[in-house]
Formats: C-alpha cells, sequence, structure tokens
C-alpha cells in the first residue's frame, strides 16, 4: 500500500506534456482516496475527521508549505483571529501540570492494531520535537531548543501573549509551520495551554533550571 502511494504521488507531481495537469489531478485525487481507504473502516468519526484539510491546510498544501507573500500573511491573518482565551483571562497556569503535557505523546493514536480509546487524556507531545528541561535527554530537534526559554525571553505580559497565542494557533505567526495548531484543534483546552505557558516561563519550572 505505500509503495503504491508512493508512485501515485509521483505520477501526480510529473510533468508528462498535454493534458498532464488533468492527468496529475486524476492521479492525485486516485491516491487520496487510497490513502482514506486505507484506515481501518471501524475507526471512529471523530477520528477519521481529522484528516480533512481547513483552508490554510489546503493553501500550504497548494504552495508545498511555501506561500507567495500575500497568500503567507492572508493565512496567518486569519489564523490570528481564532484564537481564543480561558475565562478568567489569566494566561499562565501550573509549570508542573505543563511538565505532564508536554511529557505525555498520549490521547490521539489511531492506530493500527493498538489505538488509544476514546477519553484517553491527551498530551502535548512536546519532546517530540523540542529539548525543554534539561534532565530530560530523550527530544526531538525538529523545533528548536526551547531550554532556559523563561530566562532567555522573560515573563512579561507580552511575552506570556505571545506563548499562549503561539501553542494555541502557530500558523499566525508562521504559515504552514510544522507545529501543530493545539488550540484551534481543540486538542489542548485554552486552561492546558496556560499550562504550557507556565512551563516555559516560570522561573521555577525545570525548564530554566541548570
Amino acid at each position: 500500500m505505500r509503495y503504491k502511494l508512493f508512485v501515485l504521488a509521483a505520477l501526480a507531481g510529473m510533468s508528462v506534456g498535454a493534458g498532464a495537469a488533468e492527468t496529475a489531478s486524476l492521479v492525485a485525487k486516485q491516491a487520496e482516496k487510497m490513502f482514506l481507504e486505507s484506515f481501518r473502516s471501524d475507526n471512529p468519526k471523530y477520528w477519521m475527521r481529522r484528516l480533512e484539510q481547513d483552508e490554510a491546510m489546503r493553501l500550504c498544501s497548494t504552495y508545498k508549505d511555501n506561500p507567495p507573500a500575500k497568500i503567507r500573511q492572508q493565512i496567518q491573518l486569519k489564523e490570528m483571529a481564532t484564537i481564543r482565551y480561558p475565562v478568567d483571562g489569566k494566561l499562565i497556569g501550573d509549570w508542573m501540570e505543563g511538565e505532564k503535557l508536554a511529557s505525555s505523546g498520549r490521547g490521539g493514536h489511531i492506530g493500527f492494531i493498538q489505538p488509544d480509546p476514546r477519553g484517553t487524556p491527551r498530551g502535548g507531545n512536546c519532546y517530540a520535537c523540542h529539548e525543554l528541561s534539561p534532565r530530560e535527554v530523550a527530544y526531538g530537534t525538529i523545533g528548536p531548543s526551547l531550554k532556559h526559554f523563561g530566562r532567555t525571553r522573560g515573563n512579561g505580559e507580552d511575552v506570556i501573549k505571545y506563548v499562549y497565542d503561539k501553542v494555541y494557533n502557530s500558523n499566525a505567526f508562521s504559515a504552514c509551520t510544522n507545529m501543530p495548531r493545539f488550540g484551534y484543534h481543540s486538542w489542548l483546552t485554552p486552561e492546558q495551554i496556560t499550562h504550557i505557558v507556565a512551563y516555559l516561563l516560570d522561573p521555577e519550572s525545570p525548564v530554566n533550571g541548570d
């Protein structure tokens, strides 16, 4: 199945003379159909909805994650308008709760063998892409290191708001970024995002320790 998808995707990107655009479009649709059919038929509908692209994702796909400046600005403005805040207006929470969220990758596995049961608490899985606490030696490098983030940036109101907004909807700052839109997709609640903010900025957080 993966080989077939690879071949179809490659063909979709080829230029083959007359009718190339129509051929590429047809092959792309076939590849998309095959991709969707590769998932188990008994997967819950709320999982399958995660495969649907919104406008920002469609634009990023169209321009291969490198849209022209005007389109990039359009995406960022629209995504910024989606950001919602906690009812109490407090944007920095409990760093210890944030540590738990940053360390957990559970809650959203669409597994072919053992998916996460519905209701499994969701985590941010931050270590998959970032270095954070110096005491955690396993981390990804897709994103920048965030070790000592609060030490470097401080924890003023402008920094707190920036971090909250970035975690809520990263596309508001960098269109087509690899970083998930945790708040926009309701993956994390506004309150949970405040705990992530605290984990990054609180002076007592291990992120800002030695």
